[in-house]
């Protein structure tokens, strides 16, 4: 007993000597910091502080103020950004677990989420369209409480959707201008990613007028702010914030491999999200204005394939590559093939550019072309028309029938002429039905059943709902391909 006592006390008094030890060696090598000959950090001072400057350098560096940071920012706009859920049933096989569960056979719900920017103090939301697609219901968690919300409108177009909770008082969101932020300029993301909700992250604008190809929309409108704020599922239809809480953008994309982020994500800027929400609160849909043509982008590749002739240095300018017949830039003189060099007075150089400034306007206004045709510069005056080519305020009419299951309207005229037929109806929001049994795609245009021209939907739903027999159906898909269906209804 003795000896363990003795091993014990040498050992703790062993373990006491070493540490004592080691601590006074740490102290003799660790260097002292010569504070003098450290490298000045290079920091930006806040834009609304003068900027201060080290004065141990010939160069001098900018050093940022003690202001630079997104508190104020932050407290604003995350008031006004709310959490969106979107509940709906789907249906599936049934099995014995329904009646083991004591649910309803054949349908369980699914629950997706997004956020949501609050517009007007009346409670209009705006959020992207995505994250309220295919809802049966919507609620707007705000507050630490949850509100029944309606749907308002959508705009696949550009993603966006609005919603309406009543019987609230919410802070809406300052807006800004997308128009005056600058590449390298700093925002911040506010959203709910990953269910966690109110979350800030911050980065700067790294590109403007971005085009990614996402949007499925006929006539879609992407010129995405980019940024390296950090936006993740959940954070769609959050708000892009600048340093002063004013809503610049409404984020809707991130560039990812994974699904999470991974460097870059994408927000609708609000120059276009106050004339999208506008017009879907006014008239319960968007009036798109529509120049009678369509522009691609120009490069060196395409001038030399069309015989061009372009300063390399300097190629400027969108290519006019359709004209509408007895469209508005058919009336107002311009050809496929005119290389469109300004909107009004803004430069555009992009498709991205000129579908934005387009996206600025209404039916009914007019605007000036300024373009180039064989190396002489040009103007063009136009009035701007809707999607049946008049000036007029357009409501969308939509068709449901539950027998055929799914929704069907009558193909705008401008669609019309870009698919080169006549009349035809589009089908779309495919559920389950004959319309799904019988194989017909999202977005196919009937044109034709039996032979029998179809030219609105209630025709087209009373034949299918009575005919019997052998059944040809003809029409063309969106990419304008013609195609039928043939099948037997007994």
């Amino acid at each position: 007993m003795r000896k363990t006592v003795q091993v014990i006390l040498i050992s703790f008094l062993a373990g006491l000597g070493g540490a004592y030890t080691f601590h006074e060696l740490n102290k003799s090598i660790t260097p002292e910091v010569d504070q003098k000959n450290e490298p000045a950090s290079v920091n930006f001072a806040s834009n609304d502080e003068p900027s201060s400057y080290s004065s141990n350098n010939s160069n001098p560096v900018r050093v940022a103020s003690m202001d630079e940071d997104f508190v104020a920012a932050s407290e604003s706009s995350t008031q006004s950004v709310v959490y969106i859920k979107n509940i709906s049933e789907r249906s599936y096989r049934r099995s014995y677990l329904d009646y083991f569960f004591d649910r309803e056979p054949g349908k369980v719900e699914q629950v997706s989420s997004g956020s949501g920017v609050i517009f007007t103090n009346d409670g209009y939301i705006v959020s992207n369209n995505h994250v309220v697609q295919d809802a049966d219901r919507l609620e707007v968690v705000y507050n630490k409480k949850v509100y029944d919300a309606k749907l308002v409108g959508t705009d696949p177009s550009t993603d966006l959707a609005v919603l309406k909770v009543e019987g609230v008082n919410l802070p809406k969101i300052r807006l800004g201008s997308s128009r005056s932020v600058q590449v390298g300029e700093w925002v911040i993301a506010v959203g709910n990613p990953f269910n966690l909700t109110s979350t800030v992250t911050a980065g700067i604008v790294s590109a403007k007028g971005r085009e990614i190809n996402i949007l499925e929309s006929k006539f879609p409108i992407e010129s995405f702010i980019q940024t390296d704020a950090a936006i993740n599922p959940g954070n769609s239809g959050g708000a892009l914030v600048n340093k002063a809480g004013e809503l610049v953008g409404i984020n809707t994309a991130i560039l990812s491999r994974t699904g999470s982020y991974a460097g870059y994500g994408f927000a609708v800027p609000v120059d276009i999200v106050k004339k999208i929400v506008t017009d879907i609160i006014d008239y319960g849909e968007v009036q798109k204005a529509f120049f009678g043509g369509e522009v691609a982008d120009f490069n060196a590749t395409i001038a030399d394939r069309l015989d061009i002739a372009i300063d390399q240095n300097n190629i400027e300018g969108v290519l006019l590559s359709f004209v509408q017949k007895d469209g508005s830039s058919d009336k107002a003189g311009l050809e496929e093939g005119d290389i469109i060099l300004k909107f009004d007075d803004r430069a555009v150089n992009t498709r991205s550019e000129f579908e934005e400034e387009l996206s600025y306007h209404s039916p009914g206004d007019k605007v000036t072309l300024t373009y180039k045709r064989k190396n002489q510069v040009k103007t063009a005056s136009l009035t701007l028309t809707n999607r049946e080519g008049t000036t007029s305020i357009l409501k969308r009419e939509i068709y449901t029938s539950e027998s055929l299951g799914a929704n069907f309207e009558v193909l705008p005229k401008v669609e019309r002429d870009l698919l080169g037929i006549e009349y035809g109806v589009k089908v779309f929001n495919i559920q389950n039905g004959l319309i799904q049994r019988i194989g017909i795609r999202e977005d196919f245009v009937i044109t034709d059943i039996n032979r029998n021209a179809i030219k609105d939907p209630e025709r087209l739903v009373s034949i299918l709902e009575k005919i019997r027999g052998r059944v040809i159906i003809e029409g063309v898909n969106s990419k304008g391909r013609e195609g039928y269906y043939s099948f037997y209804l007994r």
